[in-house]
């Protein structure tokens, strides 16, 4: 039986957005959580009193698989060292990733190597968030938090479209094993419907057939519970189990855990109330994220239209980023909260100057993809921080997924806490800086698809979902 105060779960999320869903919902399950930038060594650990679970905040989903390798490779053996019983490889909900960047497939490779359990479960249905994992096929709402329509994933207008990973394939046993020689099996949703020793059968049979992925169908919220079941049986801290997926899999443990009383009580969290000051940096391309930034336009905030590339291009490039710190600063003092952009929706225009530019360099479209977030990251990350030398800024919005880790690195963020919930799986949370101007500061972390139309100022105003 493992010990309240023991360490139950490891995970690390391919980028911040992810990480700070994964986050939420294990806070939301009473398991004391702590999301760091690097992976924590027990040293660094014990400066963070009773937890539960860690997680570490990567940026994979925008490396090509030969820098996933050593990255994860580091990664997972420094987290298989603290202890946990489950370690996960946290995946966006909508799977992005492709044979060229953001390898799905190659972290499990990886995850084999280190880990070398009997199965490793993928668990990528997430119904709290509009995900729903059916005889393979992944469907997804439009939006995360609100009432969009639902699609199958190589039909979702904006997935499909993706300019980084577009999702050509909603059977995610087709999808991934582009990414891996690994077999692939499929816990079908009858399956999960049926007795909890039909699943073991079935699982083991699988098993029998030498160490493969199991994906696992989930239509309704229930059937996590004994997917998580399941997968804690296989669970020890001499052999942790390896298992990758969306935050349904915290989802899942999280209920587990509360029922077999190894969670704390719940918090009752707080509204965090309007902030004094609002800043959002967006390196998002997604028409989600451009429609809440258009609709929190013309509802007061003001926008500052970041050109990434030329900045970066310019021989004054120091000069183009103290510009763009004194327009937000000013607006900021004037009691206007801004959103700084670098793109609204996949068609700007500036996104096709990024590439041409890059491409110009002699990259391949490999590197354009994993330059672009790293740029566009670097920039938005100077520009935060730089406001916040300037003036108090209370409240910091990073939207992309793509982009938001190299943000968080570059303002000398360590680690991030839970302090109250805005919309599903973005999270209002306390930064741990201790290096930096932004130690202490409000930060939100939203990724592409997160939020109804007026995300940006339910976050201003504080609201609680």
């Amino acid at each position: 039986m493992i010990g309240k105060q023991a360490l139950l779960l490891a995970y690390y999320g391919d980028d911040f957005t992810g990480s700070t869903d994964a986050l939420e919902f294990l806070s939301r399950a009473g398991v004391n959580t702590i999301l760091f930038i690097e992976p924590p060594t027990q040293e660094k650990l014990a400066n963070y009193k009773e937890v539960q679970a860690i997680g570490v905040a990567g940026a994979s989903r925008a490396m090509p698989p030969s820098v996933m390798e050593r990255e994860l490779f580091e990664a997972f053996t420094a987290l298989k060292m603290l202890g946990a019983p489950h370690v996960h490889y946290k995946v966006c909900s909508t799977f992005d990733s492709s044979p060229t960047i953001g390898s799905i497939g190659k972290a499990a490779d990886v995850g084999k190597q280190v880990f070398n359990a009997a199965f490793i479960p993928l668990l990528v249905a997430a119904p709290a968030l509009g995900r729903y994992c059916v005889f393979g096929n992944l469907f997804a709402r439009m939006g995360i938090g609100s009432q969009g329509e639902i699609y199958r994933l190589d039909r979702h207008p904006s997935m499909s479209r993706h300019p980084v990973t577009p999702m050509e394939e909603g059977d995610l046993r087709l999808h991934i094993a582009k990414q891996t020689t690994q077999r692939i099996e499929l816990m079908d949703i009858l399956t999960i419907k049926f007795k909890k020793e039909l699943a073991y059968e079935k699982l083991q049979q699988y098993i029998d057939k030498g160490s493969p992925i199991v994906l696992f169908d989930a239509l309704y919220v229930d059937q996590l519970l004994p997917i998580a079941q399941l997968m804690d049986d296989f669970a020890d801290v001499a052999k942790p189990l390896f298992s990758i997926g969306s935050s349904g899999i915290e989802m899942a443990l999280g209920e587990y855990w509360k029922e077999k009383g190894l969670t704390r009580e719940k918090k009752n969290w707080e509204a965090a109330g309007r902030a004094r000051s609002m800043l959002v940096v967006s390196g998002s391309c997604s028409p989600v994220t451009a429609e809440q930034i258009n609709f929190a336009l013309e509802h007061g905030f003001v926008e500052v239209a970041i050109s990434a590339i030329a900045t970066a291009s310019s021989v004054n490039g120091g000069v183009a980023l103290q510009y763009y710190v004194e327009q937000i600063v000013g607006l900021i003092q004037k009691g206007h909260a801004v959103i700084a952009h670098s793109s609204l929706g996949s068609h700007d225009p500036r996104i096709e100057e990024t590439y041409h530019v890059l491409s110009e360099q002699g990259l391949t479209d490999e590197e354009i993809r994993a330059k672009t977030a790293l740029l566009y990251g670097e920039i938005l990350g100077l520009i935060a921080l730089g406001v916040a030398e300037e003036i108090h800024l209370q409240r910091l919005v990073i939207a992309g997924g793509d982009t938001s880790s190299f943000v968080a690195r570059t303002m000398g963020i360590e680690a991030v806490e839970m302090i109250a919930p805005v919309s599903p799986g973005a999270p209002l949370c306390k930064a741990y800086a201790p290096e930096s101007v932004v130690n202490g500061i409000e930060v939100n972390f939203k990724g592409g698809q997160v939020g109804s139309k007026d995300y940006f100022i339910t976050v201003l105003e504080g609201k609680t979902s």
